[in-house]
């Protein structure tokens, strides 16, 4: 049986769109976004549907360290503490600088 040189083969992350040697097709799934964003500052907001009255929402003034399909891991950039949110709490960011975001096809 011929070996084949690992480079060559395709490769899946089992994340939908991010396929090939490393090199994502474009998916802008929100994860993939904050993914390719890591490390810029912004304030990230999340709500919470079953929490107490009054506090059901939290922002987080920091830094993606990770994104995942279902989760993210932010730094708050005062005190270095992390953060581990469901996406499914996740709003919306705002970022201090421009974005990186995948190439756009006409």
């Amino acid at each position: 049986m011929q070996q084949m040189n690992p480079a060559t083969v395709p490769m899946s992350s089992g994340i939908p769109g991010m396929q090939g040697v490393g090199f994502p097709r474009e998916e802008s799934y929100i994860e993939n976004i904050l993914r390719l964003n890591r490390g810029k500052p912004g304030t990230f907001y999340f709500s919470f549907d079953n929490a107490v009255a009054g506090s059901n929402t939290r922002a987080v003034r920091g830094v993606v360290e990770a994104a995942g399909r279902d989760h993210v891991i932010l730094r708050d950039l005062k005190n270095n503490h992390r953060f581990l949110f469901p996406m499914i709490y996740f709003d919306y960011a705002e970022f201090d600088e421009e974005l990186s975001y995948f190439t756009q096809q006409p």
